[in-house]
């Protein structure tokens, strides 16, 4: 699947590099960046709403269904565990992503609209959030792909 390598020198600014392509990741210079690059949080949900909307691209053209354009805005808040009235369990901090989804495309019907937005929710990405998640660790050998 997906690998990739970062790498942070003096400052705050990373480097992340794939098999085909190289960007940044910084923080706002308040922050103790140099505000050149998209935070973390940013990224992360950049890649989100990318693959959202990725997904429901592909899933409308294989349907042949006249969707002109998507827009996901994301905005990612971080409540504590305990006062978050939708959570029960232990954990210190729970995180809330709220989504709003613009289809664009005036001859898209009701039903064709709907199941866009079902679909939205199984891209990847998002199902990487939804569902269990380990991090193995490693502190050795460099991680080789399978």
């Amino acid at each position: 699947m997906a690998a990739l390598t970062v790498t942070i020198d003096d400052g705050l600014q990373t480097t992340v590099e794939t098999e085909n392509y190289t960007w940044h990741s910084d923080e706002l210079v308040e922050n103790g960046g140099t505000g050149t690059a998209a935070d973390p949080v940013e990224q992360f949900l950049g890649a989100v709403g990318s693959c959202m909307a990725i997904t429901v691209q592909l899933y409308a053209k294989r349907k042949q269904w006249p969707l002109e354009k998507i827009e996901i805005q994301l905005h990612m808040e971080r409540f504590n565990g305990k006062e978050y009235p939708a959570y029960s369990g232990d954990a210190q901090f729970v995180h809330e992503i709220r989504e709003h989804i613009t289809l664009f495309g005036d001859q898209l019907t009701d039903e064709q609209r709907a199941r866009l937005l079902e679909i939205s929710t199984k891209c990847p990405v998002r199902r990487v959030l939804t569902s269990p998640t380990f991090f193995v660790e490693s502190h050795g050998e460099p991680i080789t792909g399978t």
